[in-house]
């Protein structure tokens, strides 16, 4: 039991707030280095803060709203009315937190483990809320990056791009990423609608490597959850899966529509038609997939970096630095701002209620 409390405590350290430091010092630093190196004064001078910049960029922080609603939404729906409207944007902002300030190649979900199961709901439906999210998830990309793809053709991947003989190593991480995506996620789903007893003996078996004796209790542990999870995933009615579809779609493209948004506030003289819109939300979403197993917390400064790259072909390179940390501002530093002002506040309901739980043990 012991072991058990000091790996929760452990996952609570990872959402502490002196935990910010590191993604901003790398995020800024890199957009610090870029600044210098590409610092045009006559660029800068030409940019127009005007009614049409900041019609564009308010309505990117609207889609953003829009973002964290629909997420919101997927999570009451999940929850099946657990959680209020109130909790559920509380725990989407501490879920997108985790996220900034862990490496983005292990994400929010691990934390979210942790996160949903200091609210008093069952583990089965823990494990059930964050197994199925990762799947919607998945099913999001595995649908559209190859829409995108036979709709743009290989640019949708990187600048220049005009056929796959052309891949390199954006190209080969990026297919290599897909994969992945398309793996992990199809074993999930198989796991939880079709054969959960496999999956069962899958993580049963890999809970004996000698390499993961310290997380053997927990892999028995989630290999029974995920059985139990199944069997509440199969006695859903369909109108359960259909709005927990469309809420995680709303969600990643008013995140991939954001950037459309920033571009044509400062760069007036791009057409705005459907196929730019379009080859500029491709490339945002491809460029998340190539950072999506980043080391760096929330993939920050790499994500700066690779920005300018990405879009060379739309945005000058005077500008990519500004269009960069704006972008970062609203969908990255923005969850850092709300983390310190709502994290403090949730530990120490957490702790306080766990402190009386203990209380409460020890008495009896």
């Amino acid at each position: 039991m012991n072991n058990n409390k000091t790996r929760r405590d452990q996952a609570l350290e990872t959402i502490k707030i002196n935990r910010i430091i590191l993604p901003i010092i790398l995020g800024l630093g890199v957009v610090g280095y870029l600044l210098w190196k590409s610092f045009d004064p006559e660029s800068f001078k030409n940019i127009s803060w005007d009614f049409w910049a900041f019609s564009w960029i308010s309505l990117g922080l609207f889609f953003y709203v829009i973002r964290h609603l629909s997420y919101a939404y997927r999570l009451k729906i999940l929850s099946e009315g657990k959680f209020g409207w109130k909790k559920c944007i509380e725990l989407i902002f501490i879920w997108e937190f985790a996220s900034t300030v862990s490496p983005t190649s292990l994400g929010g979900s691990a934390v979210a483990l942790v996160l949903l199961s200091q609210e008093k709901i069952k583990a089965a439906k823990t494990v059930t809320i964050v197994l199925y999210s990762v799947v919607l998830d998945t099913l999001f990309f595995v649908i559209s990056l190859p829409l995108l793809y036979f709709w743009l053709g290989p640019k949708v991947i990187r600048p220049g791009m005009v056929q796959l003989n052309d891949i390199d190593g954006y190209g080969l991480t990026f297919l290599i990423v897909f994969l992945a995506m398309t793996t992990y996620g199809s074993i999930f789903f198989y796991g939880l609608f079709y054969r959960p007893q496999q999956i069962k003996k899958l993580i049963l078996y890999i809970s004996k490597i000698k390499i993961l004796n310290r997380f053997k209790h927990d892999l028995e542990r989630t290999s029974g959850d995920i059985v139990n999870a199944s069997k509440q995933l199969k006695l859903k009615p369909l109108n359960y899966h259909v709005k927990s579809i469309i809420a995680t779609f709303s969600a990643w493209f008013f995140k991939f529509s954001l950037m459309s948004c920033i571009i044509y506030a400062l760069i007036k003289d791009l057409p705005i038609n459907l196929n730019q819109t379009a080859l500029i939300y491709g490339r945002y979403e491809s460029m998340f997939a190539i950072t999506a197993f980043s080391p760096t917390p929330g993939g920050s400064g790499l994500a700066e970096y690779l920005f300018g790259g990405f879009f060379s072909d739309i945005i000058p390179e005077n500008l990519s630095i500004v269009l960069a940390f704006l972008w970062r501002l609203i969908s990255y530093y923005s969850y850092l701002i709300f983390g310190v002002i709502i994290v403090p506040h949730w530990i120490r309901h957490v702790l306080k209620i766990r402190k009386k739980n203990r209380s409460i043990h020890n008495s009896n």
